[in-house]
């Protein structure tokens, strides 16, 4: 009895790791390690990369903001998915935000006080497909406008534009 369940086991297991075998990534890679690139079907299109600024606005805020009123990386997709070879980057660190477009550039505002009305990430989705290859979803429709990820640790950027 026991080498017949050890038996049914061994050939779970063996079934279970053939089908993960079977299921290796086959799409699109990104030519540069650490970027976010949009995926549209078989093209990966770069993220704006960029570094945050920062200044202080008021008492208990802090703005956030890059030069520009949109971004050139544009997807019609309400849920993106975005493919990242990390080397640096931790992808499960990334946090994304809708920003708001004032004077000419993109804004997040950020308050460090209770009563203030503080910027809360919207939902990703982190997957790893292989090694260092990440797949980056965004786990709710997002509206039209622009967005950023960035690590949480981090002034660095990935911007987009749903349109």
């Amino acid at each position: 009895m026991r080498a017949l369940l050890t038996r049914a086991m061994l050939t779970t297991t063996l079934a279970a790791a053939s089908i993960s075998a079977a299921e290796k990534y086959d799409g699109p890679r990104p030519p540069q390690s650490d970027l976010l690139y949009l995926v549209h079907a078989d093209n990966l299109i770069p993220t704006e990369a960029t570094e945050a600024k920062e200044e202080s606005a008021k008492k208990d805020e802090t703005v956030y903001w890059v030069t520009g009123p949109n971004s050139g990386a544009r997807t019609p997709l309400a849920e993106p998915i975005f493919l990242i070879k990390s080397e640096k980057v931790i992808p499960d660190r990334l946090e994304m935000y809708k920003m708001d477009v004032k004077g000419g550039r993109r804004e997040l505002t950020v308050s460090k006080g209770r009563r203030g009305k503080n910027a809360m990430p919207l939902r990703l989705t982190v997957t790893r497909l292989e090694g260092g290859l990440f797949r980056v979803e965004a786990s709710q429709p997002l509206d039209n406008g622009e967005y950023s990820i960035s690590p949480s640790d981090s002034n660095q950027v990935f911007c987009f534009e749903v349109y």
